[in-house]
């Protein structure tokens, strides 16, 4: 006499979908993610025409030139003096150079304007700190560079809040914070890379 063959149930997977997409969520949410950082960095407007495109030319005094070569030494040129500096000089160099206190003829020009909260101000607003790079160069030591550049700028910016208004520059509301970016904008251009070689 011959077996009968024994039906297996049907497996309902009508839910399976919901249960993974369950899953999938809790997975997104608890999980945290490595975040890369960065450097804030702002783009220029595009020009409005073609006329707008012509060069930009910058005074000497005007300008100062911050070098990386492959072997990560730092070269500066700032008005005070040309040559190799280590990464701890940076950050006072470039606020003597962007308060130009004494108004010295080789460092950044300075003119009178009229800025919201503060009255007419003498300030350094056409100055430029350029900074080029090697395409070898360590990117550990470029990013110090820029973060002691942005410190540079960050100090100023505090040094002339607690003296206009009491605070430091993060404690400032929008007006007056952008009265002291008026004073103070940071102006921090990067070059094209170029081989400048180990030395």
């Amino acid at each position: 006499m011959a077996k009968k063959k024994r039906k297996v149930p049907g497996l309902n997977a009508s839910s399976t979908a919901d249960i993974s997409f369950i899953l999938l969520i809790f997975f997104l949410i608890t999980t945290s993610m490595d975040s890369d950082s960065g450097l804030a960095r702002r783009l220029p407007q595009p020009p409005e025409n073609e006329e707008v495109k012509q060069e930009l030319k910058i005074k000497e005094r005007n300008l100062m030139e911050v070098r990386l070569n492959a072997a990560g030494f730092l070269w500066v040129k700032d008005g005070i003096a040309n040559g190799y500096v280590d990464i701890s000089e940076l950050r006072e160099r470039a606020k003597t150079f962007i308060k130009n206190e004494q108004n010295l003829s080789n460092l950044p020009e300075k003119h009178t304007i009229n800025i919201n909260l503060l009255g007419p101000c003498t300030l350094t607003d056409k100055h430029v700190i350029s900074v080029q790079t090697d395409r070898g160069t360590p990117y550990e030591m470029y990013f110090m560079v820029q973060n002691e550049l942005v410190a540079a700028y960050n100090e100023l910016r505090d040094e002339k809040a607690k003296e206009k208004f009491g605070r430091l520059y993060e404690g400032l509301t929008d007006e007056q914070k952008v009265a002291i970016r008026t004073y103070y904008p940071q102006k921090i251009s990067e070059a094209e890379p170029k081989n400048y070689g180990g030395n």
